[in-house]
């Protein structure tokens, strides 16, 4: 792939154009056949070709195998953001009735739980999940190497790169 210094080139949008016109109702099918859900597809697919209208790519060899990647990738955020928005919603359910926040800030916690989300894509993805497992699904650090299948130093070790990145992020 060759990469350009300018959105704005004439030919990096020409190469976004072909490829958008050439395989946009194959992803979408793709990713509607995976989700069940044409409404989510439709909103993966564009947040697909967002992302790489921004990358600046000019020259794509095999744009199916390109597009699937950059899908992947934004599908696996998107399951992410809903695990959590799932793990939020199950505390509420659990929580007593006047602990239970009004609709303003209920919206208020979803948003901040997506730009944690969204802090944390900046992580490797190995990082990322052994963070994620640790605090919104409670799995001791033991656990959490085994499912990566990492020894249990390597997980100390992701845990505080994400911890030290959550730092850095927040000053």
């Amino acid at each position: 792939m060759s990469q350009t210094h300018s959105a704005n080139n004439p030919s990096h949008l020409r190469a976004i154009e072909a490829l958008y016109s050439g395989h946009h109702s194959w992803l979408y099918a793709t990713l509607k056949r995976k989700l069940g859900n044409a409404m989510d597809a439709a909103d993966l697919a564009q947040d697909t070709f967002t992302r790489i209208l921004a990358s600046q790519v000019t020259v794509i060899e095999q744009p199916r195998a390109y597009l699937s990647c950059v899908a992947k990738g934004i599908l696996i955020n998107w399951y992410q953001r809903k695990a959590l928005e799932r793990a939020y919603l199950e505390a509420l359910a659990n929580a007593p009735a006047q602990d239970v926040p009004s609709p303003e800030s209920h919206f208020m916690v979803l948003e901040t739980l997506h730009e944690i989300d969204a802090m944390l894509d900046a992580l490797p993805p190995l990082v990322k999940r052994a963070f994620l497992l640790s605090q919104i699904n409670g799995l001791k650090y033991d656990d959490i190497a085994k499912q990566l299948d990492v020894s249990l130093i390597t997980v100390k070790r992701y845990m505080k790169q994400a911890f030290l990145h959550c730092m850095m992020m927040v000053e």
